[in-house]
């Protein structure tokens, strides 16, 4: 049994924090803990099988397809139902798996809004990022080539791998929080495409707000009259706003 003990403590260090604010959401919510996740499921399910019509694809594609190439103000306007429009080529099972498990966890930790909230942001920064890197060129540092501006954006799969990191960071659960980093940067070592540097992108612009809100959480203390004066900084955000 020895043998097992540190593995057990380092699990219990890795996801104590996250499984303990999961339970706690629960048993304080219950099912409607879960109300966004599930609506984004359906709405991922129910998009997929429209766009899967012969009468319902280029409908989706006019309301919910961002691509470089398009208006700034258009692809703003469809970057919201962006989140939530799956490739068509591609078995919609994984990712209303991820939306599921992530979205759910996230939802129960961070609340309705903030989840919504990171997942647009990530969503948005991989769009923003292919206008740019489209901009640039392919001879460019983080430059993209022209083809790109043609090739419709991730869909949900941004918000996933940028709530994923933010609720990691939140819940302390470093080693998790970097597999998914490593995994996205293998992601594109071994196929550069547009999808995977829109992932990373997401994880550039998640990990600047868990920066600011790390910063910010260090330096409330030590403005904080009531602390007495001592100065002390904590390194631990708070878990819910």
């Amino acid at each position: 049994m020895s043998r097992w003990t540190a593995p057990l403590r380092a699990v219990a260090r890795e996801w104590g924090p996250l499984v303990a604010a999961v339970r706690a959401g629960l048993a304080g919510r219950g099912a409607r803990a879960f109300a966004l996740t599930l609506t984004a499921v359906a709405l991922t399910a129910v998009i997929q099988l429209v766009q899967n019509q012969p009468w319902g694809f280029h409908p989706v594609r006019g309301l919910g397809a961002v691509r470089a190439g398009d208006p700034l103000w258009q692809a703003l306007l469809r970057t919201p139902l962006s989140l939530f429009v799956p490739a068509p080529d591609l078995p919609v099972w994984g990712a209303l798996a991820q939306i599921l498990l992530v979205f759910g966890i996230a939802e129960v930790c961070l609340g309705r809004w903030r989840t919504l909230a990171v997942a647009y942001l990530a969503t948005l920064a991989g769009t923003l990022y292919a206008r740019i890197g489209v901009a640039l060129g392919p001879d460019a540092f983080l430059g993209l080539p022209a083809s790109d501006a043609r090739v419709v954006d991730t869909g949900p799969s941004a918000a996933v791998v940028g709530l994923a990191v933010y609720v990691c960071h939140q819940h302390r659960a470093w080693f998790t929080g970097a597999l998914v980093v490593v995994a996205m940067v293998v992601e594109v070592l071994v196929k550069d495409n547009l999808a995977g540097r829109e992932h990373l992108a997401a994880i550039a612009a998640v990990l600047v707000v868990c920066g600011v809100r790390e910063w910010r959480g260090r330096r409330r203390p030590a403005q904080d009259p009531r602390a007495g004066g001592s100065g002390a900084r904590s390194g631990v955000p708070p878990m819910r706003s």
